[in-house]
């Protein structure tokens, strides 16, 4: 599981690289929705954020990159945020799961990217979260009906403005991620105490089951687990 905790300020391109594409062919023909005018109220970035996956072999090439995103978008000292050298170690290890994916966005530079593998129900991922699983989870996690996204790093502006909106730059890749695995549903497993996170994936759609089955109040230490559908 990597929670990415953002700490960087806001700059002045708030809804600069959030979102619609200026790209929207090459996305559409990629399978991806392109923004219209029109669509959504509010301000949409001028210049948007091409998202495309990554092999293997890429994403080892490219560690250091995807480090250095995610320590610039990491603030350090929020609950669940990990070092950079933990998260390439984790990433290491997830990028030779079957079926592994990571998505990046990228204008001239990468801007964000989200990660995933499908996962059942006696994967080791699921050490550490409460393990009282809704039953339509726990069904899920036997049919191979689920898709760990275990990753989503976006800056902070993505985190905390229109993240109702469908060219929200989160949005795009979950929702990318999900298409690329259908008809999987999406889980993600986030520290119950790490509120910011959990209130940004709420925002972009994700469910907490657990909350809704049981205990809407898990016991210190305990991960929340979030569904999301396509």
């Amino acid at each position: 599981m990597t929670v990415n905790v953002p700490g960087r300020p806001m700059t002045a391109d708030l809804v600069g690289h959030g979102g619609a594409d200026a790209h929207a062919g090459a996305d559409a023909a990629q399978g991806e929705k392109p923004w219209a005018p029109g669509r959504e109220r509010g301000p949409s970035p001028r210049q948007g954020d091409r998202l495309r996956p990554l092999s293997r072999r890429q994403v080892e090439d490219r560690f250091e990159d995807l480090g250095d995103l995610y320590e610039e978008t990491s603030g350090g000292t929020r609950a669940g945020t990990r070092s950079r050298a933990e998260f390439l170690r984790r990433l290491a290890g997830e990028v030779r799961r079957p079926g592994f994916t990571l998505l990046i966005a990228e204008n001239t530079t990468l801007t964000a990217f989200a990660h995933g593998f499908p996962v059942r129900g006696a994967d080791p991922w699921w050490q550490g979260c409460d393990t009282r699983l809704p039953r339509t989870v726990r069904g899920l996690a036997v049919t191979g009906g689920l898709f760990a996204v275990s990753g989503i790093v976006v800056p902070t502006r993505v985190r905390t403005h229109y993240q109702d909106r469908d060219w929200n730059l989160a949005r795009r890749l979950q929702r990318r991620l999900l298409d690329d695995h259908a008809p999987a549903l999406g889980v993600a497993l986030l520290p119950a105490a790490d509120t910011d996170t959990l209130a940004a994936y709420r925002a972009w759609g994700w469910r907490d089951v657990v909350a809704e089955a049981r205990d809407p109040r898990p016991p210190a230490g305990a991960c929340r687990v979030l569904l999301l559908g396509r």
